[in-house]
């Protein structure tokens, strides 16, 4: 699959595979080899004349390679860096975008490394249908060449998309709007900054940001806010080749292009970084922790707990929550537990119930890229409100049950006084064993006598009324 790369444009065969194998930069031997293992495969159809070119599985199979990037999270920077590294030898560094946003100080980060200039840089917006939107405007123009493919959009930059963990929206007056305010002049300096020193629209890039403005590829070409329109790598290649990036000419017709893979961990954490997942690990949290402490001992649900609570906690800081939603679910968690003990015949737990699935739909409703669907809050509704009814209401409640084993069970039971009994002392039996007792009344032998302490070895008791 990594050689299917360096294959020319999807629907140009080659002139032949003398040309693909220099390309390739393999040795020969190999390089027939392996294509005669991809044609073996359906990837590619070779030729008896020479010629290579993509099948329709192969195409697919090319399309798979190319990442299409999602949420731009906080490990995308030390990628950036890493790139970066790696490609000071190479004709230009190429990224391929596709995302709805990120953070705000993950951006400032991977911004910071683009305007670096230590090598050429390239942000490419595809395939067809990606969008660079949010943290994805600010890297886009921040890089050496703004690329896009047909049929995608670039802007929706305002900053409150840009923060995570809050949501400063809803009160148009005092604090929040002054923080609103702060932020909007912050981000469109911010920008002005990049496109001016880019050579993009500046006044564009500014409405971005203040309107939220978006636009697409086209338009974008037009109005000079990127550089390229590009179908495919290869054209890009094309359309980057002689081009003047300071003191720097790009020689990228022929280029061999090398992908550059995320680490395992990098792949891992892009796996899990889903509105869903930490929802889920959300549930697995409160269900292994509560559950932990209605039922002490068990040990396996705590871990559990404690291990989802931190990874919910970490994810928490780069996907766009409200923090509204969180308080209601928190609200229904509360609600939960006291309908436990309340006698409110159901009425707690109904304003649960409500409140768990209020703050589902609100918990990532700030972008509508995350917003959780009702297929999976109903069934997360409904389970955890079993959940706290059945289970952990049962834990809960036995634990205040009266002690079934033990000395402690004697306590208010009734005997009969074997010898008389003072502060002195005396004798009882009760449940078949003979007790020593005391008694701040004196009692006779015989007298009916309850329990109402036990000291060591030693009864008191008094009479029984």
């Amino acid at each position: 699959l990594v050689l299917l790369h360096v294959l020319p444009p999807l629907d140009e065969p080659t002139s032949d595979t003398s040309e693909w194998t220099g390309r390739s930069g393999q040795p020969s031997g190999l390089d027939h080899a392996a294509l005669h293992e991809l044609e073996r495969r359906g990837f590619i159809e070779h030729e008896h004349y020479g010629q290579v070119f993509l099948s329709s599985l192969g195409k697919d199979a090319a399309s798979e390679i190319r990442r299409r990037h999602g949420l731009l999270t906080a490990f995308l920077r030390n990628v950036v860096g890493v790139c970066a590294e790696t490609a000071e030898q190479d004709a230009c560094l190429i990224i391929q975008l596709d995302t709805p946003g990120g953070l705000l100080d993950s951006t400032k980060e991977i911004v910071e490394k683009l305007l670096s200039d230590t090598i050429p840089t390239v942000v490419y917006v595809a395939p067809s249908g990606a969008n660079a939107a949010s943290a994805g405007t600010f890297i886009t123009l921040a890089a050496n060449v703004a690329a896009m493919a047909p049929n995608t959009t670039i802007g929706a930059a305002h900053p409150l998309s840009l923060i995570g963990g809050g949501e400063t929206g809803g009160d148009e007056s005092g604090s929040n709007n002054v923080l609103r305010t702060k932020l909007e002049n912050y981000a469109s300096s911010y920008i002005e900054t990049i496109a001016s020193k880019r050579a993009h629209n500046v006044e564009w890039a500014k409405s971005a940001v203040r309107q939220s403005a978006s636009i697409t590829a086209e338009q974008a070409l037009r109005d000079k806010v990127i550089d390229i329109i590009a179908t495919n790598i290869p054209g890009l290649l094309e359309q980057l080749d002689q081009r003047h990036i300071g003191t720097t000419i790009l020689r990228t017709a022929r280029a061999r292009v090398v992908d550059i893979p995320m680490a395992a961990r990098e792949k891992i954490f892009q796996m899990l970084w889903h509105p869903e997942v930490m929802f889920a690990l959300m549930l697995v949290a409160i269900y292994g922790i509560i559950g932990e402490l209605s039922s002490p001992g068990a040990i396996l649900p705590g871990v559990a707990g404690a291990v989802a609570l931190i990874l919910a906690l970490y994810m928490g800081a780069i996907l766009p929550i409200n923090i509204a939603g969180l308080a209601l679910i928190l609200l229904a968690l509360a609600l939960f537990i006291i309908d436990v003990f309340a006698v409110t015949h159901g009425i707690l737990t109904g304003g649960g119930i409500i409140a768990f699935f209020l703050g589902s739909i609100m918990l990532f409703d700030r972008d509508p890229a995350f917003r959780l669907s009702l297929g999976l809050i109903i069934p997360a509704t409904i389970l955890t409100a079993a959940f706290f009814l059945f289970v952990i209401g049962a834990g809960l409640r036995a634990q205040f049950l009266p002690v079934k084993t033990g000395p402690e069970t004697m306590l208010g039971k009734t005997a009969a006084a074997l010898t008389a009994i003072d502060q002195a002392g005396g004798q009882v039996m009760i449940d078949g064993e003979y007790w020593n007792a005391v008694s701040q009344t004196p009692l006779a032998r015989g007298a009916a006598v309850e329990i109402v302490g036990i000291e060591g070895l030693i009864l008191h008791v008094k009479p029984k009324s």
